[in-house]
C-alpha cells in the first residue's frame, strides 16, 4: 500500500471512529488502539477502566494486530476473561514513525476484516 493510500484509508478509520464515538474530534492511533483492545476484550466494564487496563487493552490491541504477522500467538483467556499472546518473535522495526506506519496499515486491516463481518460501512 502506498503512503497516500495508507493515509487515506487511516483518515477513513479515524472518521468512522469518530462518528460511532460522537466526538466532534478525529481519534488518534492510541485511542483507536484502546477501542480495538476494548473489542477483543469483549465486555465493557461496569465501572471506569483504570489506567492499567486501558494500557493492558492497548496492549491487547497490539498483539491482535501484529498476531496475524507472526508476532504474536494467541494462548487464551484468563480466569478474567482477558487475552494472552506470547511473543513469537521480535518486532523489527526501528522508529516511531515505522512503527507507527506498521500499525496503521494493521488497523486499517482490521477495519476491512471487520466490515466483512459486520453492517457497518468502510467504503
Amino acid at each position: 500500500m502506498e503512503v497516500w493510500e495508507r493515509d487515506f484509508e487511516w483518515l477513513k478509520v479515524k472518521h468512522i471512529v469518530k462518528d460511532a464515538m460522537k466526538k466532534d474530534a478525529l481519534p488518534d492511533l492510541q485511542t483507536v488502539l484502546f477501542l480495538i483492545g476494548v473489542q477483543e476484550l469483549g465486555r465493557i466494564p461496569k465501572t471506569k477502566f483504570t489506567k492499567e487496563e486501558k494500557r493492558d487493552l492497548m496492549h491487547v490491541a497490539v498483539c491482535t494486530l501484529l498476531e496475524s504477522e507472526g508476532y504474536f500467538e494467541f494462548e487464551g483467556r484468563d480466569q478474567d476473561g482477558w487475552p494472552h499472546w506470547k511473543e513469537v518473535k521480535s518486532f523489527s522495526l526501528k522508529g516511531a514513525v515505522e512503527q507507527e506506519a506498521f500499525l496503521v496499515t494493521r488497523v486499517i486491516d482490521y477495519f476491512k476484516k471487520y466490515n466483512e463481518v459486520t453492517s457497518f460501512s468502510f467504503n
